[in-house]
């Protein structure tokens, strides 16, 4: 699978999602046109219901749209077949999600590492890549802590560096703050801030926080199924 550097990360052009038939057919996305460049820090709002979530499984390929086309990075994402799509994931995806989803009687380290079990890295390479992600988040003195020995706010940060070991070209990350109290919720988005200005990680993040989604460049809101305002925050919120 060849990418072109030159074309848009990532690229919706009259996406639909259509789940059920007849009455009881129901329109999650109804033709979203979307450009996300290299680079950018989106912040993703709307209500529950309002499309966001299907989006989002669309743009990290857990889903596929009913109509319309997802490039990404000049890939047509519709023409792959399904191992195909899972090695995009693999190699250019990072995911965090708002429940960690931490191995609870693994170490931080073997946490992070995990990714690169699959991608078939050797573990000495493993075990060095692991632990320069989690220094990256301010946790080099955690790497042999279990979740159970770690914050609340300490568990993302983790599941931040597993995310960022596989060296991803975006970074989906769905209300990572969502159970983490203000202060912890202020270091997330700042973490992620900073990976995304020093690192130029793309990272696309879901919130209901307006205070939160003023640190993106850039805010969507969906809804109904459509984007319905896109620009800078201060223009959006």
């Amino acid at each position: 699978m060849s990418t072109d550097d030159h074309a848009p990360l990532i690229e919706l052009r009259g996406a639909q999602k259509v789940y059920g038939r007849g009455e009881a057919r129901v329109a999650a996305l109804a033709g979203v046109d979307l450009v996300i460049e290299r680079g950018e820090l989106v912040m993703v709002m709307g209500s529950s219901g309002s499309g966001k979530s299907t989006c989002m499984n669309i743009l990290g390929c857990l889903d596929t749209p009913t109509a319309g086309e997802y490039r990404f990075a000049g890939v047509d994402v519709g023409a792959l077949d399904r191992n195909q799509r899972t090695l995009l994931r693999r190699h250019y995806l990072g995911f965090v999600f708002q429940s960690f989803n931490l191995l609870a009687r693994t170490t931080a380290l073997d946490n992070v590492a995990l990714p690169l079990v699959y991608r078939g890295v050797r573990a000495r390479e493993r075990r060095r890549r692991a632990q320069q992600a989690l220094q990256d988040v301010g946790l080099a003195d955690r790497a042999d802590h279990t979740p159970a020995q770690l914050s609340g706010g300490q568990q993302q940060r983790v599941a931040i560096a597993r995310a960022l070991v596989s060296e991803p070209a975006v970074l989906f990350a769905d209300e990572p703050t969502g159970n983490l109290d203000t202060e912890r919720s202020r270091e997330i988005i700042e973490l992620l801030v900073s990976l995304n200005r020093e690192r130029s990680i793309t990272v696309v993040m879901v919130t209901h926080e307006p205070e939160l989604a003023v640190y993106g460049s850039r805010v969507l809101v969906f809804r109904d199924g459509r984007i319905v305002a896109d620009g800078p925050p201060a223009e959006v919120l």
